[in-house]
């Protein structure tokens, strides 16, 4: 019946759009496979390689270029030596005359560096006075540059995963580090403010100054300019103290103060606050450009080495209005305080990486290099009578260029004081914990300023660090908030060239300052153009010229990463090319609708299209902080709403690499997800494809990774599932025996037998067979059996060596070497020594007692010097015990409380029994929601045969698995819903009365073993000086009751225990103390009295005790003539 009464009431339908409803539904493009894509070509770790790779191609050629000529400059003007063309050849060393290639991992193990040779093209002359003549002489090799591992000059650039296996690399470990002295070194990225930019802030006194670094290839200088007590001061560093800003503006030649007013602005209030000034200056007597320079040359520095400003025909006219820029910048901040800048705003800050860290080293190691040649030619060429021809290409130096750029690395401290640059620990020991710390250490961002300041400003999280730095993963304690990370998507620029960009802006209808008035200069509808600091003109149409821009920029006519920014406050358009700019890729949306459409994720899929490709046809582009600012962007592409300029690709991405391995992040209270980012750094598991063949001092691998069951997007976009870091452990949330109180946890005994958490240890010990100068060396002999202690030497092979495989015990000798008595000097006999001259130089292994380590592997190789060395790597497995530290991926950590026999333990009705039990204790005041889910996703998963994600932010995409789905699954097969399982007592074997939350989660363990940790004494080594115990572990020291302690006994008035612990356990004394004069004296054994040395006798002699330090401090006092008399009483 209803249905008919609609076909007979047709007109109602005739209003409808039929071509509205026919319109294909907006479905939302999947655009995960973008990820992938753009992690081949950027982000992680591919801006260390795009840094150096800038360096070795561009910026190494361009130093050269600048400095590429050596004249003598005394005698001889023809005499001259010019660099052509430089290059870098390709990572070998020369050893015994032979060039031989070299590899990364042959360079880590013989303990040499990874570096390839520098080759020049030089042009010189030989001879001197007439007859001169030109040569050019290819490839000289001008020093050695270490080489980061996967840039363009490395051995593994562009390699499949066979050849790298050739070559002994994991194809899965990033590179972006150097091999110095068989160590990897990460030059850490570095972060400071950027250069060439107009900053605004407050000083300490709470005066409003203007301060602009400006850093050009020839000059680098710092000018302020202050407001102090109403007058504008200038700072600079060439005056001696601080001039009048109208002295200046004078001395470049803008004379009449009309004109500086107009500069600024015809704004009555701009010229109230100006008045001072003016004044200031004529009260100097200062009116026209020629006393204002007589005026300035008095305040000026003699300088050692004094930069000639380069300005073109005196004409300061730019320099004004740069000037007047910066003061009418600084008065609106005075007026309106929203006009500061804010230092710790992203936009602000630029990320220095390796590549302009190493060119800055490069070029000043380069000018002293030329320093010194020149110095040499002219003490040569000084000489009168000289008998051979002289030949200038043999005085280049190679040694100072390899030997700086190795030290800098190894140290870490760039000490630059051409360029005022003095930084310590730039450099780190790449930390092999686990996969994802090594990955995670490429990515940190060390900061400017020391860590001890307590300022709370810097440690905010900034919003504009969305998308650029990792929101959780930051250090907890001192350095919080101050060391960061990259997120997953960001890419760090580098140097682009800025002439063709100022000739398009140009032609693009800027006007040039040079032909306008101060009156033009702010106009309201008027714009400044200005181009990475440097103010080209002005443009009436902004928004224009900025579409205009990027356009050009998504069709690929201007490199993809200028950042194009309209600041309407300051009516401004800047645009930065210059590099450490962070960016990410964003889509890119026409009045809300995305350009990335089906058929283009399809071409992706089947290989036809690439990153690359998105980017040329405009449909995908990078934005930075700042030109964020002018964008809309929508998370979703439903969310996205006509004003929308832009849409994330994926929000996740958001996190950086070890927040990417939690699970449902986001239903995480904030900070565990902080703490699970600094355990996920020391969780064991594996670390590369080749950590079997690494010699380090100390490598940690647990015995059965597994990759989670519960996995991320990030997880599977960093190869983390290749090589996991933890265990799948069966879990059952319920409290049981009281040895888990404190999130401690109790563990099944028999699936440690079954291998779970079980971990290897491996510790490097090296000997090196040295040669003396007189030409003798160690030798390593024959272990002769039947002399003292066959048992230690019983692991040694007859080659003096021990053999792998063999248990070794403390005190087991695993090298039998000796040593030459005389070392320096003639040798008596030419043969050889007898025996008679060697002394035994044996190794002994220290270890702790108690342990069985195996010696897992012997390697021998020749170090730099040539001399045979040997590695020895002792292998030591353990199984979990009580006190080890475990954590799942949610920040949960806790020790191992009791281990269980599994017939004690609870078992589900399917007969599944717990391999951890978990107190329940441990949610609700942590809120890590996220975990709960992550055990019932994984129950969902072993029991449908399907992994299950968890990223973050990943349920409206489809990349996080939603509650009720995998509830259904639950249910479908057979278990409840809400992941709780009936459970019977292991020692009643009665039900218990509640149902357990009981499901596997992803478990860590910690590097944080007891074995390494535990520490008592008895009697022991004691210092030398003050006769009291050691102090620390590894010394084998005493346990020190300190002044707190020390406190509580006091209250407690237990005073024989204090005069216990504090003398009789630790350094008693007897002395022989005079009651006539208090001074300590001795005692005679011949005449078997104490005697006083200051009366010389020994009748009123006391024995007391004391402790030995007090003793000393006695002594010392009286070398200080100082007297401490002791005034004895009858006890």
């Amino acid at each position: 019946m209803v249905a008919n009464e609609g076909l007979h009431n047709q007109p109602q339908w005739s209003g409808i759009d039929k071509q509205f409803l026919a319109t294909p539904v907006k479905s939302a493009v999947d655009k995960f496979q973008l990820l992938p894509e753009f992690l081949k070509v950027r982000g992680l770790v591919k801006q260390h390689l795009d840094s150096f790779n800038y360096f070795v191609r561009t910026e190494i050629k361009k130093i050269v270029h600048a400095n590429n000529e050596i004249r003598s400059s005394k005698k001889d003007e023809n005499v001259y030596l010019r660099y052509k063309d430089v290059r870098i050849g390709e990572p070998s060393m020369i050893i015994d005359g032979v060039t031989e290639k070299l590899s990364p991992h042959k360079c880590r193990l013989s303990d040499t560096t990874y570096a390839a040779p520098i080759l020049v093209t030089i042009e010189y002359t030989t001879g001197s006075g007439q007859n001169t003549s030109v040569q050019t002489k290819k490839d000289v090799v001008i020093g050695r540059m270490p080489i980061m591992l996967r840039s363009c000059c490395c051995v593994l650039y562009g390699k499949d995963e066979e050849e790298l296996a050739r070559l002994g690399e994991c194809p899965l470990d990033p590179g972006g580090y150097f091999v110095i002295k068989g160590t990897e070194k990460v030059i850490l990225i570095q972060e400071q403010l950027s250069k060439n930019r107009i900053i605004i802030d407050a000083d300490k006194k709470g005066c409003v100054q203007a301060s602009v670094t400006s850093s050009t290839a020839a000059t680098k200088s710092k000018t302020v300019i202050k407001m102090e007590k109403e007058k504008i001061y200038l700072y600079l560093n060439q005056f001696k103290s601080k001039v009048p800003i109208m002295v200046v503006m004078k001395a470049m030649g803008m004379e009449s103060d009309q004109e500086v007013v107009q500069m600024i602005g015809r704004d009555p209030r701009y010229s109230a606050l100006l008045l001072p000034s003016i004044e200031e200056c004529a009260k100097a007597n200062v009116y026209t450009q020629h006393h204002a320079l007589e005026y300035l040359e008095k305040q000026v520095k003699q300088l050692p080495y004094a930069y000639a400003p380069v300005v073109r025909q005196y004409n300061f006219r730019s320099k004004c209005i740069y000037v007047a820029v910066m003061l009418r910048r600084m008065m609106e901040a005075i007026l309106n305080k929203d006009a500061m800048d804010d230092k710790d705003y992203v936009g602000n800050k630029r990320l220095e990486l390796s590549g302009q860290l190493l060119s800055l080293l490069f070029e000043d190691l380069f000018k002293t290099m030329n320093d010194e040649v020149r110095k040499t030619i002219d003490a040569i060429l000084s000489k009168t009578s000289r008998s051979s021809r002289f030949d200038m290409s043999q005085y280049i130096v190679k040694d100072s260029i390899t030997v700086g750029l190795e030290r800098t690395l190894s140290t870490g401290n760039w000490d630059v004081k051409r360029f005022r640059m003095h930084r310590k620990g730039m450099t780190q020991v790449v930390a092999r914990l686990s996969y994802i710390g090594s990955l995670g250490h490429m990515t940190k961002i060390s900061p400017q300023f020391e860590k001890s300041r307590k300022v709370s400003g810097p440690r905010a999280l900034q919003p504009s660090q969305w998308g650029m730095l990792c929101p959780c993963d930051t250090p907890e304690g001192e350095a919080c908030g101050l060391v960061k990370n990259l997120a997953l998507m960001t890419h760090v620029t580098t140097d682009e060239e800025e002439g063709p960009i100022s000739s398009l802006c140009y032609s693009l209808g800027v006007e040039d300052l040079e032909l306008l008035s101060g009156e033009e200069l702010h106009m309201p509808n008027s714009f400044l153009i200005i181009l990475n600091g440097l103010i080209l003109g002005k443009h009436r149409k902004p928004q224009r010229f900025a579409s205009a821009m990027r356009k050009l920029r998504r069709a690929g006519k201007i490199g993809e990463f200028v950042s194009i920014f309209v600041n309407e406050k300051q009516h401004c358009v800047y645009i930065a090319s210059d590099g450490g700019r962070v960016c990410r890729p964003l889509v890119i949306a026409d009045k809300g609708v995305s350009r990335i459409k089906e058929h283009h994720m399809k071409e992706l899929k089947d290989g036809v299209r690439t990153f690359d490709s998105f980017l040329r046809e405009g449909l995908i582009e990078y934005l930075d902080v700042n030109e964020e600012n002018n964008a809309l962007i929508a998370l979703y592409e439903g969310e996205a709403t006509p004003e929308t300029t832009h849409i994330e690709i994926e929000p996740f991405t958001i996190l950086g690499v070890c927040a990417g391995l939690i699970p449902y992040p986001h239903h995480n209270q904030s900070p565990r997800n902080t703490y699970q980012c600094a355990m996920g750094k020391q969780a064991m598991g594996n670390i590369a494809y080749n950590q079997l063949r690494r010699m380090d001092t100390l490598i940690y691998l647990l015995v059965y990774p597994q990759r989670p069951l519960l996995t991320t997007r990030t997880i599977e976009l960093v190869g983390y599932d290749k090589l996991g870091a933890g265990q799948n452990a069966t879990v059952a949330v319920m409290s049981y025996s009281g040895y888990d109180i404190e999130d401690a946890i109790v563990m099944n005994k028999s699936s440690l037998d079954r291998g779970f958490g079980r971990c290897i240890v491996m510790k490097k010990m090296s000997a090196i067979v040295q040669k003396y100068e007189n030409g003798t060396s160690d030798r390593i002999i024959r272990p002769q059996r039947e002399r003292y202690d066959p048992e230690k030497l019983q692991i040694l092979d007859d080659d003096g060596l021990a053999s792998p495989g063999e248990i070794i015990r403390p005190d087991y000798i695993y090298i039998n070497k000796q040593s030459p008595v005389v070392t320096r000097g003639p040798i008596t006999s030419p043969m050889g020594l007898p025996d008679s001259a060697y002394k035994p130089s044996i190794q002994t292994y220290k270890g702790p007692e108690g342990e069985t380590p195996v010696l897992d592997r012997v390697s021998l190789c020749s170090d730099k010097n040539n001399n045979l060395c040997i590695k020895f790597m002792v292998r030591h497995t353990r199984r979990p015990e009580v006190g080890d530290k475990f954590s799942s991926r949610h920040g949960q950590k806790g020790v191992c409380g009791t281990i269980v026999q599994q017939e004690d333990f609870p078992f589900s009705e399917r007969g599944i029994c717990p391999d951890l039990i978990m107190n329940p204790h441990g949610f609700p005041s942590r809120m890590t929601v996220g975990k709960m889910i992550e055990l019932l996703g994984s129950k969902a998963g072993v029991s449908c045969g399907r992994f299950h994600y968890g990223s973050a932010f990943g349920e409206p995409s489809g990349h996080a698995d939603k509650v009720e789905a995998i509830s259904e699954t639950l249910v479908k097969h057979g278990f409840s819903y809400n992941g709780k399982d009936f459970i019977y007592s292991g020692i009643t074997g009665m039900p218990l009365q509640a149902y357990i939350f009981m499901g596997p989660i992803y478990y860590q363990k910690l590097k944080h073993m007891v074995l390494d940790k535990m520490h008592a004494r008895g009697s022991g080594p004691r210092v030398m000086i003050t006769r009291q115990p050691t102090e620390g572990r590894s010394r084998n020291g005493g346990l020190r009751v300190g002044e707190m302690e020390r406190d509580c006994l006091i209250a407690y008035g237990a005073s024989m225990l204090i005069y216990e612990r504090l003398m009789i356990s630790s350094d008693p004394f007897e002395v022989q103390v005079c009651r006539k004069c208090g001074l300590l004296g001795y005692y005679n054994y011949k005449l078997k009295t104490g005697i006083c040395s200051t009366c010389k006798n020994g009748d009123n002699i006391s024995t007391m005790k004391l402790p030995y330090a007090c003793k000393l401090l006695i002594q010392e006092l009286q070398s200080m003539n100082i007297v401490p008399r002791l005034k004895l009483t009858e006890a």
